[in-house]
């Protein structure tokens, strides 16, 4: 066979090569966020469709039951706790007033949730309607977001006008409605009108001007949308986080990508605690002076697990995580950093145990409905929903679906559909 011969026959050889393998090199490099795009173009989903929706429903319900746990005690200490629960380890009903931003009936039976179940199913409507630009180039348009929350602000409102009754109840539980929108409405009308100088305005006195915990309320319902794929999810939620500030946008950032890593069925905590260190698309680490405060904060979190560790009795190496939890976390019951703390802590401290991590957090107190819907998020992606606790599942959704509309099975199926077609 002469050169040209030769150059030819390879030259073939190549291309059967090539084309023989083209399909498990897209497998292979589906879900990698190459550093010239922020967004994978979609996810690739590798596991069937009942797979998939076990994972999909156990972050959902998974953060529900951590909300529904901790709503009866939510902003308590621990002493509070132990004097009318002793400890908790199970659903209560809720002997609290309604409000807007927690129960939305007086005395909720058990398994009822709050705003940080109403924030997931909130976004995942939001994907269910915009499903595709989650899964185009550029990702998801925060524009959009922000026209979608002052649109639901705007029936909340609509709602109220067209009420027509002598009683008060109607007009207080539409009130409740409005109130929970009105703050984030607020910030997202300047945003949605490219207003800087109002937006600016507008997220500087957002709940008071705090870092507050805001992303990490629907953070987990942007995490589904990407599994195996952090990076993604953490750019998705970035983009997604109009209502953060300084390093409370890259917790929430965080939060999402620690959902993605545990929904494959092959993660394993090592790779979820690795999102801590080696996701940063934009840049954190670089920072001068502080580095990056999330990173610092996970360093806290083993720090004081560590330390605990060294006690030998139960209770005590308990006790002992508290007061270092204590130690740690500011004042500021809403500030993020010490919702990632006590998330964090928890979850490394139970080694990944579902209940365990719930009745860690729940017990500890503070904010402690918002931290367990968070870690109950990254456990249920992790476990599934056919893992957790029955007894607390199907109080959680009977109760979500009867008593306040919230139907999370249907959800979970509605948004397995959008992301099977959105992958295809």
């Amino acid at each position: 066979m002469n050169s040209n011969g030769i150059k030819f026959a390879l030259i073939l050889l190549l291309i059967v090569a090539f084309s023989g393998c083209d399909k498990n090199q897209e497998q292979k490099n589906f879900l990698e966020v190459t550093k010239e795009r922020s967004l994978s173009v979609s996810p690739l989903i590798k596991m069937s469709k009942d797979s998939l929706r076990n994972k999909i429903l156990g972050v959902l319900v998974g953060s529900a039951i951590g909300d529904a746990m901790g709503a009866p005690t939510e902003m308590w200490t621990r002493d509070q706790i132990k004097l009318q629960y002793g400890y908790v380890d199970n659903l209560d009903n809720m002997i609290r007033e309604p409000s807007p931003e927690g129960t939305w009936d007086y005395n909720l039976t058990a398994g009822g949730t709050t705003d940080d179940t109403r924030w997931k199913v909130l976004t995942g409507d939001f994907f269910i309607e915009n499903s595709s630009s989650f899964f185009s180039k550029e990702g998801p348009d925060p524009s959009d977001f922000a026209e979608f929350i002052i649109d639901q602000y705007s029936e909340e409102v609509k709602g109220l006008k067209q009420i027509e009754s002598f009683e008060p109840a109607p007009y207080e539980e539409q009130m409740r409605r409005i109130a929970w929108l009105q703050e984030w409405a607020l910030v997202a009308k300047p945003f949605a009108a490219n207003d800087l100088e109002g937006y600016n305005d507008a997220i500087s006195k957002f709940y008071g001007g705090d870092m507050a915990c805001a992303g990490m309320l629907y953070a987990p319902s942007i995490g589904i949308l990407y599994p195996g794929a952090p990076d993604a999810a953490y750019n998705a939620a970035y983009s997604l986080a109009i209502f953060d500030i300084g390093y409370a946008r890259d917790i929430t950032a965080l939060t999402s990508a620690l959902v993605a890593a545990a929904l494959p069925y092959d993660s394993t905590p090592e790779d979820i605690l690795n999102v801590l260190k080696e996701i940063d698309p934009k840049g954190y680490f670089k920072s001068r002076l502080l580095g990056r405060s999330s990173y610092r904060i996970y360093s806290d979190a083993l720090s004081i697990v560590d330390e605990a560790r060294k006690t030998d009795d139960t209770g005590a190496r308990l006790k002992m995580a508290y007061a270092l939890l204590d130690a740690k976390n500011q004042d500021v019951p809403f500030h993020a950093g010490e919702i990632h703390l006590i998330n964090l802590t928890a979850i490394i401290y139970s080694d990944f145990d579902f209940q365990k991590s719930l009745e860690f957090v729940i017990n500890y107190g503070r904010d402690n409905d918002t931290v367990a819907a968070v870690t109950g998020a990254i456990l249920g992606a992790y476990h599934g929903y056919d893992q957790l606790p029955k007894n607390l599942t199907q109080k959680v959704l009977k109760t979500n679906k009867e008593k306040l509309g919230i139907d999370l099975e249907k959800l979970a199926d509605e948004l397995v559909a959008k992301m099977i077609s959105g992958s295809n």
